[in-house]
């Protein structure tokens, strides 16, 4: 059992989850990541907006795996910074761009990227936000389209440049939208006075309502709450194409906009491999009810990378509790192998959904009970609390979300050109 190798393709949620439930499994552990740190992205947005340091929300990986060790000993989970370039399911080996590594059983955890839905102009001028480095660049986008108002005498640029345009009416688009609001009535407003009134947020969504994974009513209080706050909703509006001046609707409206950050799909990112794999939609991968791949009964897929099935019928969302719960199944799968035993099928519990809107409102269902307001916010917060891995970081996000809500005020803007070397 010693000589086994169980080798972890990606450190996110269900990736991570697997690679410290296997920790005591007996066999030789690696997790590979293409960084040397988890990013805790249900905050990403907050980064994005200004009101989180990057650092605050991504956690070393050597250390998260450290209480898996002895000291002096050799770890039960090893850690190696590389970039898979290749996986050959023939020979059981990753190629990475630094080494080769052999595996007697393999997880794909390599999460999802932006799906920019093949309209013209969008990947080249539109922002994501799935990484920190994606993050950052909004922050320094919203920034320096404020320093350039201030200075600008064109009222029409100036506009431009003041509009703010959010494609996606799911929850990562509704929690930007509504960090902006917060910003715009806090920290800008004391910044930049003469600017605050000519800002203008709009959320665009294709569908005929916001978060359309949460029940109708939850979607109407949404949108109802955000035109309270001032921003533009439009709804079964979809994008033609994006330029670096303007986003242009199916109906021929051209909105002029220096920032339109997209926010409106994801799709599987998957490594390149040697035999041909099944496919569902958004890229993902098709997989057995116990998240074996469908050729590789030794190769398992959690997350955004897997296509799962619910026995009613439905879909998973892909979102992080899902993850987690793939990852400690997936190890518990591996050990029965382990043991001659058949794997058994995943089965997610439903632990409840909570979306935040922003200015001290969400929403929420756990179970048949659907709640709105002040409560769903506060549940948001203190959930996301316990998840972010390490004490620290949380003690400094509570202290910071303490700044934020009550002195209405954002300590985080530096604008930061990173240069490549």
């Amino acid at each position: 059992m010693n000589s086994r190798r169980v080798v972890i393709v990606g450190a996110g949620f269900g990736g991570l989850q697997a690679a410290q439930s296997l920790a005591n499994c007996g066999a030789d552990v690696l997790l590979i990541d293409r960084h040397n740190y988890h990013t805790f992205v249900p905050l990403l947005y907050q980064v994005a907006t200004g009101q989180l340091e990057p650092e605050y929300i991504a956690y070393p990986i050597r250390t998260i795996l450290r209480p898996f060790s002895f000291w002096g000993n050799k770890p039960k989970v090893q850690f190696l910074m590389a970039e898979v370039e290749q996986i050959d399911f023939s020979g059981q080996t990753v190629e990475t761009d630094s080494c080769s590594i052999t595996y007697d059983f393999l997880v794909l955890a390599t999460g999802s990227r932006t799906q920019f839905l093949r309209v013209p102009g969008a990947s080249e001028s539109a922002f994501s936000m799935r990484t920190l480095e994606e993050a950052i660049a909004i922050r320094n986008q919203i920034f320096s389209c404020f320093e350039q108002a201030i200075k600008e005498s064109d009222s029409l640029r100036r506009q431009q440049l003041l509009t703010f345009t959010i494609v996606g009416g799911g929850a990562t688009g509704v929690e930007v939208v509504g960090a902006f609001v917060e910003m715009v009535r806090g920290q800008l407003r004391r910044d930049y006075p003469t600017l605050v009134k000519e800002v203008r947020l709009i959320l665009m969504q294709s569908g005929d309502r916001l978060l359309a994974e949460l029940p109708k009513k939850l979607g109407a209080y949404t949108h109802k709450r955000l035109h309270q706050l001032g921003v533009e909703v439009y709804l079964q509006t979809r994008v033609t194409r994006v330029t670096f001046e303007s986003v242009h609707l199916q109906n021929h409206e051209v909105i002029p906009t220096a920032t339109v950050i997209w926010t409106a799909g994801l799709e599987a990112n998957y490594p390149t491999t040697s035999k041909e794999v099944s496919f569902a939609n958004k890229g993902k991968l098709l997989v057995h009810p116990t998240l074996q791949l469908l050729e590789q009964p030794n190769v398992y897929a959690v997350g955004d990378l897997a296509y799962v099935v619910e026995k009613n019928g439905k879909s998973l969302t892909g979102v992080a509790p899902e993850a987690l719960q793939q990852g400690v199944a997936v190890a518990r799968n591996i050990q029965r192998q382990f043991r001659g035993q058949l794997p058994k099928p995943f089965s997610y519990f439903d632990k409840g959904r909570l979306a935040i809107i922003g200015c001290y409102s969400g929403v929420g269902k756990i179970g048949a009970f659907a709640f709105t307001g002040c409560l769903a916010w506060l549940m948001w917060l203190g959930v996301h609390l316990v998840y972010l891995p390490g004490y620290r970081s949380r003690l400094l996000v509570l202290l910071t979300w303490l700044h934020t809500y009550l002195l209405r005020d954002r300590s985080v803007r530096l604008i930061l050109s990173v240069k490549k070397r």
